[in-house]
């Protein structure tokens, strides 16, 4: 069997093997859905780049709910501390050592957990394989562990224009390139997914700057000229995160989310509902 190009490179680095992907645009998986009843009842979400920007801020809303949250991060003492990103966390919150690159580290991590929400991804532009390693590969461990862990549910966050291969964020070693792929190992899975591909990132807003309303889309909705563009705080990412746990339209689909200041405020169960992309 001929292995593909993302199971060569692979193998080259001592990362899992991977089973031959046929190239097709589009993955479809028959499945049966399932979702979460209750947050904080069926147990506990693991968290994947916690000490990141969107992760931190997962974090930060189901621990605001009460919900029991492992927060999977590289440096435990680094991020717990005064002036860590998870200092002063929750009593709901364990922060536990994990690297998405050492597969290992995560079945432990992940062990008694109903669902994953990953927002890991590569930061160091200097770092040729930074993509490969975390975006792809990472990603494929966690779906290996949370499939032996029986997690009902996988959140990935991934980014608009992850379907383009123009694109100059693929400049930055194929990042989009690698983070396509990885959302097509998670939809042929088996694994109940949803895959959440924000525009660009905010903190905070400018002086004056309105945060605007979520709008959620198709795939290949946003993306590089001529598709529209738009950005989004990492706060509404993470509620659309949350909100994917438990809402059954959110089941196995994937979904492009900007915020626009003129566009109206509506619930979440209403925003899954009108993308009827699979």
């Amino acid at each position: 069997m001929m292995l593909t190009r993302a199971s060569q490179v692979s193998a080259a680095h001592g990362a899992r093997p991977l089973a031959a992907v046929p190239r097709t645009s589009r993955v479809r998986v028959v499945r049966v859905a399932a979702t979460l009843t209750n947050l904080g009842e069926d147990g506990k979400i693991l968290v994947a780049g916690a000490s990141g920007g969107c992760g931190k801020r997962v974090v930060d809303v189901l621990s605001s709910r009460g919900v029991p949250v492992r927060a999977l991060v590289r440096d435990v003492s680094k991020a717990s501390s005064g002036s860590g990103l998870l200092a002063g966390v929750g009593a709901t919150t364990e922060v536990v050592r994990g690297d998405v690159f050492q597969y290992a580290s995560l079945p432990p991590a992940m062990d008694g957990c109903a669902a994953v929400v990953c927002c890991t991804g590569a930061s160091d532009p200097r770092d040729p394989l930074g993509p490969f390693n975390v975006d792809f590969q990472g990603t494929l461990n966690l779906i290996a562990a949370a499939k032996l862990a029986g997690v009902k549910h996988f959140v990935l966050v991934t980014s608009i224009g992850a379907d383009e291969l123009i694109n100059p964020l693929n400049l930055f070693w194929g990042v989009l390139f690698w983070k396509k792929r990885a959302e097509e190992e998670l939809q042929r899975s088996g694994l109940t997914y949803t895959i959440v591909r924000p525009g660009g990132l905010k903190s905070k807003l400018g002086n004056g700057e309105s945060a605007g309303n979520i709008v959620m889309a198709a795939p290949g909705t946003y993306g590089f000229p001529p598709r529209k563009s738009g950005s989004i705080l990492r706060t509404q990412v993470a509620e659309v995160c949350v909100a994917a746990l438990t809402e059954p339209a959110a089941a196995n689909k994937v979904v492009e989310i900007i915020a626009e200041k003129d566009a109206p405020a509506k619930p979440m169960a209403d925003l899954f509902s009108a993308v009827n992309w699979y």
